[in-house]
């Protein structure tokens, strides 16, 4: 996956009307330090940020039919896993991504990552209700709208196995729920599982956004 940060564009970027480009702009150098990119990825990011946030409504920032359509091919319709996960990368609830929201977000992605930052994605991405647990229903909901968003169809009988399994597992002290810990423990014993029940367009960026590069003058 290290090799995505180095191929070539692939696409022209359009040029804003000027002071709209720079919306929600953060400085790179600032932005490497609190997540696991390097200042060059962060500025071949903004330089991909700005493509995305140009595709429709051009003020320099992504809304949610363009966050939908870069990361889930489509601009239309409700999906909670789609929303969900919106959610997850809007963090001031303004039903924008803002560049630094954008790049915070996607360092959790990142390879550098920790296995523990994904983890904690992963259960806020479940928690619904902003509980602080993973309940069942809960669970089969985001189940089924992730089954609903990769176009993929199980019978109810296998979405059941897939929420009684990982409550059987998951849920050590029978309380039917899953706390935090409990979930760390569960991610410990299944490593790979942050990464299948998340965001499978964001497993390898190159799936969800156009190859790129940035020339950057900045020395890391």
């Amino acid at each position: 996956m290290g090799g995505v940060w180095r191929v070539v564009v692939v696409f022209i970027v359009e040029e804003a009307p000027q002071g709209q480009a720079r919306a929600g702009y953060e400085d790179p150098a600032v932005l490497a330090a609190q997540t696991s990119f390097t200042v060059n990825e962060v500025e071949a990011l903004y330089e991909l940020y700005k493509k995305l946030s140009l595709s429709a409504i051009k003020d320099g920032l992504i809304h949610k039919e363009q966050f939908r359509l870069a990361l889930f091919r489509n601009s239309r319709g409700s999906n909670l896993f789609a929303d969900r996960v919106l959610d997850m990368f809007d963090l001031k609830r303004n039903w924008v991504i803002e560049f630094g929201e954008f790049v915070r977000s996607l360092s959790t992605f990142h390879p550098k990552a920790s296995e523990s930052e994904k983890a904690k994605f992963a259960f806020k991405l479940y928690d619904l209700r902003g509980t602080g647990y993973i309940e069942k229903e809960e669970l089969k909901e985001m189940v089924l709208a992730l089954l609903g968003e990769s176009d993929l169809s199980l019978s109810d009988t296998a979405v059941e196995e897939i929420i009684d399994n990982t409550f059987n597992q998951a849920d050590s002290n029978g309380d039917g729920r899953i706390d935090p810990q409990e979930w760390e423990e569960f991610v410990k014993k299944n490593p790979a599982s942050p990464r299948n029940m998340s965001l499978p367009y964001l497993q390898d960026i190159t799936t969800a956004f156009p190859s790129f590069v940035m020339h950057s003058e900045v020395e890391d």
